[in-house]
């Protein structure tokens, strides 16, 4: 089985190894999702919206959420490297 680290930022879709690319592949389409919550909370902290019992209760929640993925990334060989997907001409996804 050929180690995430040497994907070089592509998903790995070899038939010997295709549960280990898609494993890869959800995990880099979970990361996006999360990036982009995080960064929606952000901007609803930054606007004032939000009581300060809300703002403590989205950082825990976010914390939470970060830590998950961490145990995620260990358990299935995974770095935050192996999530960022080169795009080709578009660039890196994260």
């Amino acid at each position: 089985m050929q180690p995430a680290s040497q994907t070089s930022g592509r998903i790995n879709l070899d038939p010997d190894n295709a549960e280990h690319g898609l494993t890869q592949l959800v995990m880099t389409v979970i990361e996006l999702l999360r990036q982009i919550v995080e960064r929606h909370a952000m901007r609803r902290v930054e606007g004032g919206t939000l009581t300060d019992q809300q703002v403590e209760d989205l950082g825990e929640a976010l914390m939470n959420l970060e830590e998950k993925m961490d145990e995620l990334k260990e358990v299935f060989g995974l770095d935050a490297e192996d999530l960022n997907i080169d795009l080709g001409p578009l660039g890196s996804l994260l």
